[in-house]
């Protein structure tokens, strides 16, 4: 979910971009003062937007103020000519100035139409949208897309499938998922979570009624996470998180399944492993609530802003698989031993 400022573009840009979309401008800078997008700077074409890009595009740029540069290119759609987005947050800015620009950035693009838009960009330093920068960028995005946070979790359920003995007589069954109702209370947490109002929601089972419970929706800044997991007891838990991630403010639903180890009953960890999956269901399909991440730990010491900043966007690391010669008979051993039957080696039997 992103949000809006209210900042919109001044008349005076407005009427800047639609002269400048017929091609008589290579880069618009567009920068934030008093509340209203207003124009920073431009330049016109000189040679190939190849040549142009990074003598026009990196002297623009400032080492402390975030800013927006429409970079044209050279080729055209059906709208006219194509061009380049480029969110500028420098690290050294203001985490303020950061947010302002992340928030506003949807708006940039609608004030400048996003039909002229071939492709965007985001770079806290000058290397990663220089051109090589931009190239890096253009050979990643035509990679084999990673799985999706669904994909992966739908991969590792079809994995891990929960496996109990019901009895001593009965054979062994594959859970599927329990079924426990989610109370009214639990029902009226997940809906205010979905429409903000609260920040966090968490779950327990009642093992002797079959339902999932409300035990309580405190608001929960991340530095208060991991006191809200008990260490001796399941739960389940729903937190909105709030951060900024390539420009954009964002505001995602993570789940985190508590299981404080062999701490629990028997009894208690097949019920939480088997409930979860029907739980999230539920308020995936019925609820209609996004769900970013979803995350298992046993205790609360690692959810910090580090580790749930690289749960919800992990980083894609590349590698080339190695494949290793398959290995000899091992050592020089003599001739192969032949195994003879009887009669077979020439004396009487």
């Amino acid at each position: 979910m992103s949000h809006q400022t209210g900042i919109h573009a001044t008349p005076e840009l407005k009427e800047f971009f639609a002269k400048a979309r017929n091609g008589s401008v290579r880069l618009i800078k567009v920068v934030i003062e008093d509340e209203q997008l207003v124009l920073g700077a431009y330049k016109e074409p000189s040679r190939s937007w190849e040549k142009d890009y990074d003598s026009f595009i990196l002297p623009t740029l400032d080492d402390q103020e975030p800013c927006y540069i429409l970079y044209r290119l050279d080729s055209q759609n059906a709208q006219g000519y194509e061009w380049l987005f480029i969110s500028w947050s420098p690290d050294q800015s203001p985490v303020r100035l950061k947010m302002l620009y992340a928030a506003t950035r949807a708006t940039v693009k609608k004030e400048f139409g996003g039909g002229h838009i071939k492709d965007e960009m985001f770079g806290t330093l000058k290397e990663d949208i220089s051109f090589q920068g931009y190239q890096r960028h253009i050979s990643s995005c035509a990679a084999p897309a990673p799985l999706t946070a669904a994909e992966q979790e739908l991969q590792q359920i079809k994995i891990n499938e929960v496996k109990t003995e019901i009895s001593v007589e009965s054979k062994h069954q594959t859970l599927q998922g329990l079924a426990f109702p989610l109370q009214e209370a639990a029902q009226q947490a997940i809906l205010l979570l979905k429409q903000g109002k609260v920040n966090y929601v968490q779950l327990k089972l009642d093992t002797e009624r079959e339902t999932i419970e409300l035990v309580h929706t405190n608001p929960t800044e991340i530095p208060d996470l991991p006191r809200r997991i008990p260490n001796d007891t399941p739960r389940y838990h729903f937190f909105l998180y709030k951060h900024s991630h390539e420009g954009d403010y964002l505001e995602s639903v993570v789940f985190i399944y508590s299981m404080p180890g062999y701490k629990c009953s028997i009894k208690e960890r097949m019920l939480y492993s088997s409930c979860k999956s029907r739980l999230l269901d539920e308020v995936e399909q019925d609820f209609q609530l996004e769900i970013a991440k979803k995350i298992e730990i046993d205790n609360g010491e690692d959810l910090t802003a580090d580790f749930l900043y690289e749960e919800v966007h992990p980083k894609q690391h590349a590698f080339k698989q190695v494949f290793s010669k398959p290995k000899g008979p091992a050592g020089k051993r003599g001739m192969k031993r032949i195994i003879k039957g009887p009669g077979e080696n020439g004396e009487d039997s």
